[in-house]
């Protein structure tokens, strides 16, 4: 990425796909990358460095535009401070527009805890329904039991999905979220880890 200097200060961002006309003169888009960045710097062309340390997750913030400055023969872009997304569910309330089949108080747009929560309710359907047949067997056949091995499967999954909705709901900020998702390596056991519950695996 590329920006135009001029008198000192940052005048815009260039597309270094195609030339420039810089005041009288004209050059090529090959300035971009066959002239060196001395060469560049000399007619006001900088190559940007990009500052990402304020740069969050943006499954979990709202990151700002980058702004752009010039100082000490460098153009840096930076992000302003991230804006962490709702937790909680946003709900209809009255005076919004509401589609026919909501109300006031149902659903607007789902929250972080609202979205995961839901994923693991997805993960949990999708863990199950394989095994749904023998539930549905043992409904309708008078000898049939559902093995005790697919039992105990069933239950360790609504358990687990019960675990990690309880460890959800009781964050308090984003970040202890975002935490709960964080995969760590342990080096002594050479495993990867994360706060969050896992569901059995799969029988």
């Amino acid at each position: 990425m590329f920006a135009l200097v001029e008198d000192n200060a940052f005048v815009r961002i260039v597309n270094s796909n195609k030339g420039i006309t810089i005041g009288d003169n004209q050059y090529p888009k090959t300035i971009f990358s066959l002239w060196t960045n001395e060469e560049r710097e000399a007619i006001g062309i900088y190559e940007v460095v990009v500052d990402s340390s304020n740069k969050q997750d943006e499954y979990f913030y709202i990151n700002t535009d980058i702004s752009y400055s010039y100082a000490d023969n460098v153009v840096t872009g930076s992000y302003g401070t991230a804006t962490a997304k709702p937790l909680a569910d946003i709900l209809f309330e009255d005076g919004d527009v509401i589609p026919s089949d909501k109300e006031v108080g149902d659903i607007k747009q789902y929250g972080l805890k609202g979205l995961e929560i839901n994923k693991i309710k997805q993960q949990a359907s999708g863990l199950l329904s394989p095994t749904d047949w023998h539930v549905v067997k043992a409904t309708e056949v008078a000898d049939y039991s559902v093995p005790s091995d697919v039992a105990t499967y069933r239950t360790n999954v609504r358990a687990k999905s019960n675990e990690m909705e309880t460890q959800i709901n009781a964050c308090s900020d984003v970040d202890a979220l975002k935490t709960l998702f964080t995969w760590v390596y342990d080096e002594d056991t050479n495993t990867t880890s994360r706060p969050l519950a896992s569901f059995p695996e799969v029988i």
